[in-house]
C-alpha cells in the first residue's frame, strides 16, 4: 500500500499521513478544502499531497477516514463509492455526540448493538473497513513508547486481506495487534474511546494505552 489517501485535515489525519510518509508511503490527505493543507504539503516533502475526499480516493490503493464520527457519512459519500471499491478503508473514527461526558464519560450517537463502522460498511458495501486507530489518542498513534512494551491495537473488518494491510502498518508503527473478528466488533472497539478517555477527563493524564495479555 504505498499510496494512501487520508480522509480529514485536523489533527488525527496529520499524525497518521506524516506516520505514513516517515515510513516509506505516499500520502494525499483529503479534504472538503485542500487549500487549508497548502502549509502541511510544502513542509511534508514531495511524497506528499492533497486534494478533495474524491480526489484522494481515487488516487489511493488504500484509504484512512479521519474525521469527526458526526461527518463521517459525509466524508464517505463525498470520497465516493466507486473511489472506495475493493479498497482497505482504515476506519479511525468513533461515534462521538455532540454532547458533553457524563462524568467523564462520553456520549455516542450509536447504542451497544451497532457500531458506527458498520453504518459506514452498509453505505459502502464494496469497501473493505478495518477498525483501527480508534482506542488510543493521536499522541501515541505512531511508534508510541511505553515502558511495558508495545500497546495493543484491536482492529476488526469483514475481509482478511483487510485487515493484513493494516497490520503491516501498524508493524511498522510499533503496535501489537489484535484481530477481534468482523465488523460487528467494532461494537466493543468503539466504547475503548470511552474508556480511554476517562482517566484524562479524571485529570489522571492522557499518557496511557492498552494491552492485551495472553496466557502462557
Amino acid at each position: 500500500m504505498s499510496k494512501i489517501g487520508v480522509l480529514g485535515s485536523g489533527q488525527v489525519g496529520q499524525v497518521i499521513a506524516d506516520g505514513l510518509l516517515t515510513h516509506g508511503h505516499e500520502v494525499m490527505r483529503g479534504s472538503r478544502e485542500p487549500r487549508k493543507l497548502d502549509a502541511w504539503k510544502s513542509s511534508a516533502g514531495s511524497s506528499a499531497h492533497i486534494g478533495t475526499f474524491a480526489e484522494a480516493a481515487a488516487w489511493a490503493d488504500a484509504v484512512v477516514l479521519a474525521v469527526k464520527g458526526s461527518a463521517a457519512a459525509s466524508a464517505i459519500e463525498q470520497a465516493g463509492a466507486a473511489n472506495l471499491a475493493g479498497k482497505t478503508v482504515m476506519d479511525t473514527t468513533n461515534p462521538i455526540a455532540e454532547t458533553a461526558p457524563d462524568n467523564g464519560v462520553l456520549r455516542y450517537f450509536t447504542d451497544m448493538n451497532e457500531s458506527l463502522m458498520e453504518r459506514l460498511q452498509k453505505q459502502v458495501p464494496e469497501a473493505h473497513f478495518v477498525k483501527v486507530f480508534s482506542c488510543v489518542g493521536n499522541a501515541f498513534m505512531v511508534n508510541p513508547s511505553f515502558p511495558g512494551g508495545p500497546p495493543t491495537m484491536f482492529i476488526c473488518g469483514n475481509q482478511k486481506t483487510a485487515k493484513a494491510e493494516v497490520r503491516v502498518i501498524l508493524r511498522q508503527f510499533g503496535w501489537d495487534t489484535a484481530d477481534m473478528g468482523t465488523v460487528e466488533a467494532a461494537r466493543a472497539i468503539e466504547p475503548l474511546c470511552m474508556l480511554w478517555c476517562i482517566p484524562g477527563f479524571a485529570g489522571q493524564g492522557w499518557n496511557h494505552a492498552f494491552k492485551l495479555l495472553h496466557s502462557a
